[in-house]
């Protein structure tokens, strides 16, 4: 989208992607359906969820926030849905459909696209960059807009080399932590609920008996845990809770339901399916 802009604003754009096809992250968000933004537009009450470091976010969103992305992809025929969690999916709930509008919007800017490859690293002079050092050539340019991702998800490209080249130009990066990832889990009994998933269910995070956070929506078991909206959005709590001991999963299935009406749903329907097997 940036190449896009630049485009269309009368730069001269060039791309550089490392993976053969463009969007391959993109193409796996939200199981292919691709959530590409969100359904809170008061920018404040949005940041406020990024804990004590989403106010770094304000500036940027405060320019272009969920407001724009949808009128940018409405205007070139791709409306949002609203789902549970705010998310906002394309209506026909393909991922392609997000894609192919970004990749027309390269086109329509003549963005000169390089495909399969991989930048090795930068030339400076001065504190600034200008040139971009590729395996079989070099591109100087006047301005550069580095987007390497983190290094969670190697098989789409992103491999980590953003860090390393950020310290090489002089910038202080702090260790990092994961976030928005599956959970791995102790208990060998998950493993046997492998493919199920849950809708409107709770799940509450303890630590020395103390609750430290609790989310409602959907989850899914896995091979070796859990994982699930609710399970990424914990995800970074959890992984700082981990380093000061084990942390605890309590999962509700009738979070709507107090103990005795839970009680009274479970022997109805004993009373009504009788005899079968649950």
């Amino acid at each position: 989208m940036a190449a896009g802009r630049a485009a269309e604003l009368g730069a001269k754009v060039v791309l550089i992607e490392k993976n053969e096809t463009l969007g391959k992250k993109l193409m796996i968000t939200g199981k292919g359906r691709c959530n590409f933004t969100h359904n809170e537009f008061d920018i404040r009450k949005f940041t406020e969820k990024f804990g004590r470091n989403g106010r770094f976010l304000y500036s940027a969103l405060s320019v272009f926030g969920a407001r724009e992305v949808i009128d940018f992809f409405e205007s070139r025929g791709v409306k949002g849905r609203v789902e549970q969690g705010d998310r906002i999916f394309p209506e026909k709930g393909n991922a392609q459909d997000i894609l192919n509008v970004l990749i027309k919007y390269l086109a329509e800017g003549k963005v000169n696209i390089l495909l399969n490859s991989e930048v090795t690293g930068f030339k400076q002079e001065k504190g600034k960059i200008f040139q971009v050092l590729l395996r079989d050539c070099q591109i100087s340019a006047g301005k550069f807009i580095i987007c390497t991702g983190g290094k969670s998800y190697p098989q789409t490209g992103s491999t980590g080399n953003g860090y390393q080249w950020a310290e090489q130009l002089g910038h202080t990066v702090i260790p990092p932590v994961p976030a928005l990832n599956p959970i791995k889990t102790s208990d060998g009994w998950v493993k046997e609920l492998q493919g199920l998933s849950l809708k409107n269910v709770s799940l509450q995070l303890f630590q020395n008996n103390k609750k430290q956070d609790e989310r409602f929506g959907e989850m899914l078991f896995t091979h070796f845990g859990v994982s699930g909206p609710i399970v990424m959005d914990m995800s970074k709590t959890i992984g700082e809770l981990l380093k000061n001991g084990p942390a605890k999963l309590i999962l509700n299935l009738k979070p709507a339901l107090d103990f005795k009406k839970l009680g009274q749903r479970i022997q109805r329907d004993f009373e009504k399916y009788k005899g079968r097997i649950f």
